[in-house]
């Protein structure tokens, strides 16, 4: 037996997807148009216009269609009960009242009245209000196919029309028909477009997001490979003083020593070498990249920068100061500059007051600000502040609380500990 050809086994396909499913349209399709969650609301007005039809409809076939009582209520019933269902099922709903339209038109023989063939009063207003609501759920190609066929059934009947007066109504229905599938996929076409454009605005939001995530985690890293490559150096310095310290050293000491110094050193050259593609694209001179990175004691000169600003500044600290690591001196510093930062963006004229309070388990850090004098100006660009302090903090294991204040100012307290949680190690596997 020879196969159809792939064009006809495509058409064929396409249109059994798109006639025989109960579903509005394939679930990869975009979400689902707003205006579906009034459809308990539309339900009842909807339900009033079908049963005004149904009378329309069973008048028209039981006296001018001139059927039997039985057959056109039925008829009539599947029509109107069809123009409710298709707010949820919209192809199912077509399909019965298109099949309602062509039996009431085959079962008319004669008729003594003048009436709308194939179409009775009701049933063109049953149509087309089943095609709009069709064209609203399902892809254009799906709506073409619904109108082509729904027409033809009509064009159909008209070959065997009454022997008896009659008009036909297909010059009328036909063109209603065409302009209620044409703003029904407009429409449709419309709320797929505006709902793209969101999901493309979502993506591009979390895309933003996770770039800003990804420098801000990049300008941290820069930041402590002074820390990092310090600590490398002294090791590889200790190292190589070591056997200068102990009278006779051993050639195992000897030799574990230069390893030590020698891994110290690969490991602080591949360290410049990875941060130097990180600042690759760093826009700042070479002088301020090697600056020595700023700790807790340099507040004072932060501050004088930021009241040249036009912002007041206060300053409480609390405790016995204790000797922290670099990574904590250099995290708590940022915080309050971002904090500070962050008062003179979006709250001008405020008062800000930073404590700072030494535990033995860590520092804590409070920057609070006042509700400004005025609104502030809109900043241009996202902002990295409270995201890099989010960061800094996790980091080293802390914790960070941000959120406004019941005057109408805004709070950011960090706690820090003094040292970083350990990272977790394997479990050393039992020997035998």
């Amino acid at each position: 037996m020879a196969k159809w050809p792939k064009g006809v086994r495509a058409v064929a396909c396409a249109l059994r997807e798109d006639l025989w499913t109960t579903s509005p349209e394939p679930p990869s399709r975009a979400r689902r148009p707003g205006w579906l969650d009034w459809r308990p609301a539309l339900a009842l007005p909807l339900a009033l216009v079908a049963v005004l039809l149904l009378i329309l409809n069973a008048n028209d076939y039981m006296f001018d269609y001139q059927l039997s009582k039985d057959l056109g209520f039925v008829l009539a019933c599947v029509q109107s009960v069809g123009l409710v269902v298709a707010l949820y099922r919209p192809v199912p709903a077509w399909w019965a009242t298109t099949l309602a339209t062509f039996v009431a038109a085959q079962s008319l023989a004669d008729t003594r009245f003048a009436m709308p063939f194939p179409w009775s009063h009701g049933g063109i207003g049953v149509q087309a209000a089943v095609l709009f609501l069709v064209a609203l759920r399902v892809r254009v190609r799906a709506s073409v196919t619904v109108l082509v066929i729904s027409s033809l059934s009509g064009l159909v009947c008209l070959l065997n029309p009454p022997r008896t007066s009659y008009y036909q109504d297909a010059d009328v229905a036909i063109p209603v028909f065409v302009a209620v599938t044409a703003i029904g996929a407009a429409l449709r076409g419309r709320a797929v477009a505006r709902t793209r454009l969101v999901e493309q605005e979502e993506l591009t939001a979390e895309e933003r997001a996770r770039r800003t995530l990804l420098e801000e985690r990049n300008r941290i890293a820069r930041e402590l490979h002074d820390v990092v490559a310090h600590h490398m150096s002294v090791i590889s310095i200790q190292a190589q003083v070591a056997p200068h310290l102990v009278e006779n050293p051993s050639e195992e000491l000897k030799e574990n020593l230069a390893g030590i110094r020698e891994n110290a050193v690969e490991a602080l050259t591949e360290l410049r070498q990875v941060l130097g593609v990180l600042r690759s694209e760093d826009p700042l001179s070479g002088t301020v990249r090697h600056a020595p990175q700023p700790t807790l004691d340099r507040l004072d000169d932060l501050f004088g920068n930021v009241r040249g600003a036009g912002l007041t500044v206060t300053r409480h600290t609390s405790g016995d100061p204790l000797p922290l690591s670099p990574g904590v001196e250099l995290s708590a510093f940022r915080i309050v500059q971002e904090a500070l930062s962050n008062a003179i963006r979006h709250a001008p004229g405020a008062d800000v007051r930073v404590e700072i309070g030494y535990r033995p388990a860590g520092v804590t850090v409070r920057i609070t600000n006042t509700a400004p004098d005025g609104p502030a100006p809109a900043p241009p660009g996202a902002g990295h502040g409270l995201l890099g302090m989010r960061e800094r903090t996790a980091m080293l294991g802390g914790e960070l609380a941000t959120g406004p204040t019941p005057d109408g100012g805004w709070e950011v307290t960090a706690i820090l500990p003094v040292q970083p949680p350990a990272a977790p190690t394997e479990p050393a596997e039992d020997t035998p």
